[in-house]
């Protein structure tokens, strides 16, 4: 990748991999020989301008002197129309210098990541302009921006593709035992949807959708759940998903996040805070008695509320309000207010051992500390810069359990409890301070939380949150410590056990960047984080720090732009410390930073794999890809990823080129697959699904069904067609059949709402599937094979009181696999079971403990090999905690062996003849189609 691709970045994050061709543009002739012009790729509006001294209108807004400065200097920016195609999106100052941030808009829809910053200068009542950066998207072509689907038919696609993530693993029972239905089971955990409007996404000539945010609680284990979601407005599929939650550590959950709402505490003038003002002291959990804030209400009692008062300064800063969450669920204070918390309420100005336990000093003391340093090193005025006011919730909890987290929602702070080797997460100050800081890079760069701009996003927040850390706690930047993040909020473990981040860990992208969709980490945003925050600190450590916080500072809030990614950063990084007159032996320190950690320009291209491609950047996501007969079909879009997907067959070998099977007629054809002699997908349109089946040979395309609500899970065999549908409303699957000779359909559950089937396979006519149904004393699990030519069903031999998850089924001539767990306490390891169809010749092919024993996720089989997807469940993230791939024979002779020693996310695995695989593989920051034809071996 080149400058430039961020948008690449996110959307690779998501699977909709877009190959980022470069529109270089020369600089013109009438730039001021000392500016210095970054050429945009996909648009012919500069990346980065940096080094003007051009006059702006001294007159009107700041934001009107910058689309006047655009539209004067057309023949360089290539912006048509600046007053109608971007709107204010903020002002920030600092000194004499003013930075305008302009969102783009097409046609009046915001543009996604489509956002441009200029920079001026103002003394004596005059402007001039410094320098532009960021994204305006030339390309966009819409011929019309009125959507075909109907926002409730969003809503449900929306809902429904969460629903599917969230259940795309094992089916596990739902935590209410003993409810009549799985409607009533899931009631506490109900997703819901909520239209934000249209919204263009940049890929190719622009695709528009409709922004649906899901929020409400996941059905599988009560985390809070928030999705920004977009789904096409014209066939309804949803094409981008990603969590709304800023967390310190990677979370398995998608907590979700939105503006507070609820109790506010009580307002006071400045004149009746500073006489209201109580000074107290408390003790950190460091053992440090410190000084903190607090106010006496009008009721007499004393409140953890801070108005900002720096020693004896009378002047008021923004409220600061810290409150007392303990014992309440994190869903429940995940863009919400738990109802009835109030602020901590200390019967003396001393807080006692119990202010200590709970977090509350520390998290009222640590907020006073992140707003003074932003207030005295830049001028910030609070996290959005206007003296916003700043709340913390502290001691929540996840279905009563410890939760050892804490995150940001878009208007609060929200620390966990903590618990057993954790002690409450608002411990550490730099935990505080990054939280607080993701407040502040949303309401400057707004990196969006995905990918590479995600990772940059956390990165930022990881420097400021130990900027802060190291300065107000007086600790030496030499000390060896210094560099690591949340290494005091351990009960037992040293420093260095304890740290969930180091950032001199010497990250770098050739040794540790990891390829990563969506579905881990948000895409990796802090699997990756290190190597670009690693490259800060080190800057931090060879500048004075104060120089070097500076740089970043106006790196972000001047420069940065939502799809930035590492090159962007960089170059932001370089122009910023540039302008603030860095001199040349600083200038190469700053560019050292970068070049050890690896983030130079094409830096994607040295990532290397043991395996062989056979379509690359096929930007698609979570529509997986079949196999069978030796012949493959997957989904894809076109090299920019304008088109909506079609659907490619090839063979597996490798020879003969790939070639288009389905129409590309506007609507996404998704969920291909094949058995070597016919080729099946679904088709997504305005109003409903339908499913196509088409000779491998070519030939008439036959409609042979459809479905009103989302699919997935699709397979092929010989006559028969089956599928998993979901329902957006308890979260329920039912698997589907279609005999695409004959028509005959149905649902092997007959669509009974206290049942659930899931995960299928098909084979001879027999098809086999989890099941879930309730008994007098609970839910009960367990593998079923439905034979359509009878109509008979056949329960495996699977213990339905022990069984506490069911994966994936495959069905071979060896008989049928499924995956079994029936110990909650491992970890989710899980064993790989297998029967004869009738029942009988029950094997464990892979133990769920000991030795061979896998974190068994999903599996797929050949009539010669069985290949298990194995994926720990992790609170952090590495590349042993990806999706990996492993193969054994039908009998688990010699145990498991590695397919691939690639680095980075192995999904969506689908048997050809032999030991051959097919997968979708994230390794190059792109998803890739590859294979390999014998297992690697060991890694």
């Amino acid at each position: 990748m080149t400058v430039g691709q961020g948008v690449a970045a996110l959307l690779a994050a998501a699977g909709l991999l877009v190959s980022a061709v470069p529109a270089a543009q020369a600089a013109p002739a009438t730039d001021p020989a000392a500016s210095s012009v970054v050429p945009g790729d996909e648009t012919a509006t500069p990346a980065l301008v940096t080094g003007l001294d051009e006059a702006a209108a001294a007159t009107g807004s700041a934001a009107d002197a910058a689309r006047g400065h655009l539209k004067a200097k057309s023949s360089r920016y290539h912006i048509t129309d600046a007053d109608k195609n971007l709107v204010s999106a903020g002002t920030e100052t600092e000194g004499g210098r003013e930075t305008v941030r302009l969102q783009q808009k097409y046609k009046g829809v915001p543009v996604l990541g489509g956002q441009y910053v200029v920079r001026m200068d103002k003394k004596n009542g005059k402007r001039t302009v410094t320098g532009t950066s960021g994204k305006y998207f030339t390309r966009l072509k819409l011929d019309t921006v009125e959507p075909k689907v109907t926002e409730q038919k969003a809503i449900e696609r929306a809902v429904g593709a969460v629903m599917t993530q969230l259940g795309s693993g094992p089916v596990r029972k739902p935590a209410a035992e003993g409810s009549a239905s799985l409607k009533s089971a899931n009631a506490e955990s109900t997703l819901t949807g909520s239209a934000e409007g249209l919204a263009v996404l940049p890929q190719g000539d622009g695709v528009l959708t409709r922004h649906i945010t899901v929020t409400g609680t996941s059905p599988l284990d009560g985390s809070p759940v928030k999705q920004n979601v977009y789904v096409d407005a014209h066939s309804g599929f949803p094409l981008l998903q990603y969590s709304a939650i800023k967390t310190f550590g990677a979370s398995a959950g998608v907590p979700a996040s939105s503006g507070a709402t609820g109790d506010a505490p009580e307002q006071a003038s400045t004149a009746a805070a500073q006489e209201l003002v109580v000074k107290g002291s408390g003790k950190r959990y460091n053992g440090e008695t410190v000084d903190v804030n607090l106010y006496r209400g009008t009721d007499g009692a004393l409140q953890t509320i801070d108005y900002g008062f720096r020693g004896d300064n009378p002047n008021v800063g923004p409220l600061l309000a810290t409150y007392d969450a303990r014992g309440r669920e994190a869903a429940s204070a995940s863009g919400l207010w738990p109802s009835g918390i109030k602020t901590f309420r200390p019967a003396t100005p001393e807080l006692g051992e119990d202010y200590t336990n709970s977090g509350a000093v520390d998290a009222h003391w640590g907020a006073h500390q992140v707003y003074d340093y932003y207030k005295s090193n830049f001028g910030r005025k609070g996290l959005d810069d206007n003296d916003g006011f700043i709340y913390s919730l502290v001691g929540v909890v996840n279905n009563g359990q410890p939760f050892n987290n804490a995150f940001w929602d878009g208007g609060k702070m929200v620390y966990g409890q903590g618990g057993g080797d954790y002690r409450t997460f608002s411990a550490d100050t730099d935990v505080v301070g990054h939280e607080m800081t993701h407040g502040v890079v949303e309401h400057s760069a707004g990196l969006v939380y995905a990918g590479q701009p995600g990772a940059m996003n956390e990165a930022i927040a990881d420097y400021f949150g130990n900027a802060i850390d190291v300065t107000a706690n007086h600790i030496s930047m030499d000390d060896p410590d210094a560099a690591l993040l949340g290494e005091d909020l351990c009960t037992t473990a040293g420093p260095r056990e304890c740290a969930l981040r180091d950032l001199d860990d010497g990250a770098t992208t050739s040794k540790d960047f990891i390829g990563v969709s969506y579905r881990a980490d948000n895409g990796g945003v802090h699997l990756n984080s290190t190597i670009f925050s690693g490259a800060l600190w080190d800057l931090r450590q060879d500048l004075d720090p104060a120089f070097a916080d500076k740089i970043v500072y106006r790196a972000l809030t001047a420069y940065m732009t939502p799809l930035d990614g590492f090159t962007e950063g960089r170059a932001a990084v370089i122009a910023a410390a540039e302008e603030l007159g860095a001199t040349k032996a600083q200038m190469k320190i700053v560019k050292r930073s970068f070049d050890a950690h690896g983030i130079v320009p094409g830096w994607e291209t040295a990532l290397g794999v043991d395996t062989d491609t056979l379509l690359g950047k096929v930007n698609v996501s979570g529509t997986g890809v079949g196999a069978g007969g030796g012949k493959y079909a997957v989904s894809r879009s076109n090299e920019d990823g304008s088109e909506p997907y079609s659907v490619w067959l090839g063979n597996t070998n490798g020879k003969g080129g790939q070639k288009l099977v389905s129409p590309n007629n506007g609507n996404f054809n998704v969920y291909a697959t094949t058995d070597g002699k016919n080729v099946a997908w679904a088709e997504y349109g305005a109003t409903s699904i339908l499913f196509h089946v088409r000779p491998v040979g070519g030939g008439v395309t036959k409609t042979v069904g459809a479905s009103g609500t989302n699919v997935s899970g699709v397979a092929l065999d010989g006559d028969h067609l089956v599928y998993s549908v979901t329902d957006p409303y308890t979260g329920a699957q039912h698997v589907a059949y279609i005999n695409i000779r004959t028509g005959a359909s149905g649902m092997v559950d007959d669509g009974r709402h206290e049942l659930s089937t899931a995960l299928p396979s098909v084979r001879d006519g027999k098809i086999a599937y989890a099941k879930m149904w309730p008994e007098s004393n609970g839910y009960k699990l367990g593998v079923e094979v439905f034979d359509t030519a009878t109509g008979t069903k056949k329960l495996m031999p699977v213990d339905k009181d022990t069984a506490m998850g069911i994966g994936q089924t495959a069905i071979t001539d060896d008989g049928v696999f499924w995956i079994l767990d029936q110990d909650l306490t491992d970890g989710y390891k899980a064993a790989v079971e297998r029967a004869a169809l009738d029942g009988s010749d029950h094997i464990t092919v892979l133990p769920e403990a000991g030795e061979g024993s896998l974190y068994a996720y999903a599996l797929t089989a050949s009539d010669d090999a069985v290949t298990v997807t194995s994926l720990p469940a992790a609170t952090s993230y590495d590349n042993d905690t990806l999706p990996k791939l492993y193969q054994t024979t039908p009998e688990g002779k010699g145990g498991p062996r590695r397919v691939s020693c690639n680095r980075g996310d192995q999904v969506y695995p689908a048997s050809d003849a032999g030991t051959r695989v097919l997968w979708l593989d994230g390794t190059t920051g792109y998803t890739n189609l590859v294979k390999r034809d014998r297992p690697a071996g060991n890694c």
